[in-house]
C-alpha cells in the first residue's frame, strides 16, 4: 500500500518506520525543511529505542522516504495520515490549527479518492471538522477515520508492531477493509482490530490516558496516607494489584506524571466536558494531585533542612519524564529544578540522554553531568526523578564518600532504603 504520513514527530515517525517495515511504500513529510534534511542524513530528531536502526534499513531499502512535498506525496498515495501537533491552548484545549491546515492541503492536491486517517490525538468532532475543510477544497470523493496511537515512549516500536488492539472510527465497511488490511501485518497473535464510530474512537484515546492517568494520582494518595498511618505503600501496592479486577499496572507512587500525553490529553477531556456543560470531578482532582505531588520531593527536602535549602548543592538524577527517552514535557523534572532554583539551591543534574533538552530549558542556571556519579561532587543531598535502570543499583560506597552529606529523596522508590541506611545514609522515599 501507497501511504503518505504528514507529520515527522514521535508519532508521525514511528508510524510511517513502521509501515514501511512490513513493506508498504511510505513517504513521510514535514514542512520544517531542517528536519527532514537531518532524516536524510541518516539522524533522528527525538530519541526512541530501536527506530534509528529501522529507519535506516526501510530508507535503504526504498521502503521510506521523507519530505517537504506534500503535494506529490498525497497525490502518490492512498491512505494519507495526519500526524501534526495538537498542543494544547491557554483553556486547556486542544489546538487544531495545525491538523486542520493539513486537512485544507489535502483537498487542495487530491488527485482521486484518498482516505485521510487523523493520527494526531484530537478531540471528539475533529474528524467532522476535518471533513468539512477537505470537501471545502476539492470534488474528489474522500473518507476521514480516526485512528488514535497507543503508544509509550521508551517502547513505541515495540507498541506499534504489537498492538494490543487497533481502534478504527470509521462510517463505511469498505474504508474498514482498507484499514484493516493495513494493520493486519500487526495483529497476526489474534489481538483485536475494533472497528467503531468515529465519535467513540476519538474519545478512547483520551479515556484511556484519563484511566491510566487516575491509577497513578490514586496511588500517589494512596502514598501519602500510608506515610501518615505508618504502612507501606509497597505492599498495599503488591496487595491490591493481585485482585484480577485491578490488576499491577500504573500502581507505582512517585514524583507524579509528565510527557507528551497524560497531562495535555486531560485538560483536553475537561474542556470537552465543559462545551457539553458537565465538570468531570475526578480528573479535576488527578489533575491536582499530580501538580501537587511534582512539589513533594522538594517539600521534604525542605522539611528535612528546616525549611531554608538556600546555598545548598543539590544533585538531580532524571530529568526526562520516564526512562528511555528525552521527552521532558511536563516532566517532573521541570517543577522540582525550578522550586530548588527559586530556593536559592544549587542544582547538579544528569540523565542519560535528556541532558540537551534540559539544557534548553534550563541554560546555565543549572550544571549538567554526564556521568551521574560527578553531578554528586559535594551535594548536600540527592533527588531521583527518573527510574532510569542506570541509577537502580548505583555504588553507594561511592555515592557516601563524594556527596557532602548522605541524603537521598527517591521520588521513584527504586532503591534498596535497608541497604542505604546500614551504610549510613538517610532515605527518603515516597510512601515507605
Amino acid at each position: 500500500m501507497r501511504i503518505a504520513v504528514i507529520g515527522t514527530g514521535y508519532v508521525g515517525l514511528v508510524a510511517g518506520t513502521c509501515f514501511a517495515e512490513t513493506g508498504n511504500t511510505v513517504v513521510c513529510v514535514d514542512k520544517d525543511r531542517a528536519k527532514v534534511e537531518t532524516l536524510l542524513e541518516g539522524k533522528l530528531p527525538i530519541y526512541e529505542p530501536g527506530l534509528l536502526e529501522l529507519v535506516q534499513r526501510n530508507v535503504a531499502e526504498d521502503r521510506l522516504q521523507f519530505t517537504t512535498d506534500l503535494e506529490s506525496a498525497v497525490q502518490d498515495s492512498l491512505v494519507c495520515f495526519i500526524a501534526v501537533g495538537t498542543p494544547p491552548d491557554e483553556d486547556g484545549s486542544s489546538d487544531l490549527t495545525h491538523v486542520l491546515a493539513v486537512a485544507e492541503a489535502i483537498g487542495k492536491c487530491m488527485n482521486g479518492y484518498k482516505v485521510i486517517v487523523d493520527k494526531s490525538t484530537v478531540p471528539v468532532g475533529t474528524a467532522r471538522r476535518v471533513s468539512e475543510v477537505v470537501a471545502a477544497h476539492t470534488s474528489e470523493s474522500f473518507d476521514v477515520v480516526s485512528n488514535p496511537e497507543f503508544l509509550k515512549e521508551g517502547a513505541a516500536i515495540e507498541d506499534f508492531l504489537k498492538p494490543d488492539r487497533v481502534v478504527i472510527g470509521c462510517d463505511d465497511p469498505r474504508v474498514a477493509e482498507i484499514m484493516k488490511e493495513l494493520y493486519a501485518p500487526f495483529v497476526r497473535t489474534g489481538n483485536p482490530v475494533l472497528i467503531m464510530d468515529v465519535e467513540s474512537a476519538e474519545l478512547t484515546k483520551y479515556a484511556a490516558n484519563a484511566m491510566l492517568a487516575t491509577r497513578i494520582s490514586f496511588m500517589n494518595e494512596i502514598a501519602l496516607l500510608c506515610e501518615r498511618v505508618g504502612a507501606k505503600v509497597d505492599g498495599v501496592r503488591k496487595g491490591i494489584g493481585l485482585d484480577r479486577r485491578i490488576g499491577p499496572s500504573f500502581l507505582f507512587p512517585g514524583a507524579g506524571y509528565g510527557g507528551s500525553c497524560f497531562p495535555k490529553d486531560i485538560k483536553a477531556l475537561l474542556h470537552t466536558a465543559e462545551q457539553y456543560d458537565m465538570e468531570l470531578n475526578i480528573l479535576r482532582t488527578v489533575e491536582r494531585v499530580n501538580e501537587a505531588q511534582k512539589r513533594l520531593l522538594v517539600e521534604k527536602l525542605k522539611k528535612h533542612y528546616g525549611d531554608d535549602i538556600s546555598g545548598r548543592t543539590i544533585a538531580v538524577w532524571g530529568l526526562s519524564f520516564k526512562p528511555r527517552t528525552d521527552d521532558m514535557r511536563e516532566a517532573p523534572a521541570i517543577t522540582v529544578i525550578n522550586m530548588l532554583l527559586e530556593a536559592g539551591a544549587t542544582v547538579r543534574a544528569s540523565d542519560p540522554v535528556a541532558m540537551e533538552v534540559a539544557e534548553e530549558i534550563f541554560g546555565d542556571r543549572i550544571t549538567y553531568h554526564q556521568k551521574n556519579y560527578d553531578a554528586l561532587a559535594g551535594a548536600d543531598a540527592l533527588l531521583l526523578l527518573t527510574e532510569w535502570n542506570e541509577f537502580r543499583y548505583p555504588d553507594f560506597e561511592l555515592m557516601k564518600t563524594t556527596m557532602k552529606e548522605p541524603v537521598i529523596f527517591d521520588g521513584r522508590n527504586i532503591l534498596n532504603r535497608k541497604r542505604l541506611e546500614e551504610i549510613g545514609f538517610t532515605y527518603y522515599g515516597i510512601g515507605v
